[in-house]
């Protein structure tokens, strides 16, 4: 019930007060439980009618007083969410962290995978470039949204089932401290990485030189015999710039965004190079596989070079963001 107004004069602003007031304790209460909402109703009016009566007295408006009370009080709908102790968070600070480790951990996992096999099903059913980057952009798109919304949703759920006395979904412990992180400048990586390339290089030469099939007495190579001497020969340059690289990276101890741009050229300069003779047809020596299967021997060789080009773009794309990513940690 509406208070008396401080003073004579304010008969017809008082009603309009009553009125917002009215509108305020309906809107504060009306997701309050059934059995709480008379005795919040009534707490919540009294309450307004003591801050307007208390203006009042100090000679303020009536209808300026409930006004500025009920501002002071804020939105209707945050007051009932203190009442009922409704969380106005999505996802609160008890299960952000894990939400949020879930869910990148599951960005990065799932959607590479799920766009590298689509991307691989497309290339290896013969669809055209623009086709599979496009089936491979809506298909990332796409599990990440599913990605995004599912997690959120559970993680929602459990914010709004649970006790607010529990505990997280998984208490920390100093267990889970995060080991040392690798920095790639020691002497292993520096000894693994030489050893890699001239293993590439020396398989390279090894193929060209002797093949890895005999048939009577013939020795087949694995790669077109039409990439000697131009196409290896840049091949060697680019591993011998890897080399130079890893060592200037292992003398100064560390990585730099400078370094990290020039493995990313590197690998652009490779990868563009195997996509290009892959789409020419000029990765696999087209008289490798008649000389092992019978039947569709070029199925086969279309199918391999296909696996091949995409290890290929893999590890370029891999290395390239490994670069960045030590580069980004030391600075």
């Amino acid at each position: 019930m509406h208070r008396t107004p401080a003073h004579p004069g304010a008969t017809s602003e008082a009603l309009t007060d009553a009125s917002l007031t009215a509108r305020y304790v309906e809107a504060a209460t009306r997701t309050v439980p059934d059995a709480q909402r008379a005795d919040v109703a009534a707490e919540l009016r009294a309450s307004i009618d003591d801050q307007v009566e208390a203006r009042a007295a100090q000679g303020a408006d009536p209808a300026a007083a409930e006004r500025a009370v009920l501002t002071a009080l804020g939105d209707p709908d945050a007051l009932a969410a203190g009442y009922t102790d409704r969380p106005l968070h999505l996802i609160g600070p008890r299960f952000f962290l894990a939400w949020s480790r879930l869910l990148r951990l599951l960005l990065a996992i799932v959607v590479p995978c799920v766009a590298f096999a689509v991307a691989l099903g497309g290339a290896l059913d013969g669809d055209s470039f623009g086709s599979v980057v496009g089936s491979v952009v809506v298909t990332a798109i796409g599990v990440a949204v599913h990605l995004a919304f599912w997690t959120t949703l559970v993680f929602a759920v459990v914010e709004r089932t649970s006790r607010a006395d529990h505990e997280p979904l998984a208490p920390w412990s100093v267990e889970k401290l995060p080991e040392k992180q690798d920095t790639g400048t020691g002497l292993g990586e520096l000894v693994a990485t030489l050893g890699l390339l001239a293993l590439a290089a020396g398989a390279v030469l090894w193929d060209h030189a002797r093949g890895v099939v005999v048939t009577g007495q013939t020795d087949e190579s694995f790669l077109d015999p039409s990439l000697w001497p131009v196409w290896t020969t840049g091949l060697f340059v680019l591993l011998a710039a890897e080399a130079l690289i890893a060592v200037t990276v292992y003398a100064r101890r560390r990585w730099t965004m400078p370094l990290a741009a020039a493995n990313a050229v590197l690998n652009l300069v490779l990868v563009v190079g195997v996509l290009w003779l892959y789409a020419q047809d000029r990765l696999v020596n087209p008289e490798f596989f008649p000389a092992l299967v019978e039947g569709d021997a070029a199925e086969v060789t279309s199918i391999v070079a296909t696996v091949l080009a995409f290890v290929f773009v893999g590890s370029g794309l891999w290395d390239t963001f490994d670069g960045f990513r030590k580069a980004r940690r030391v600075r």
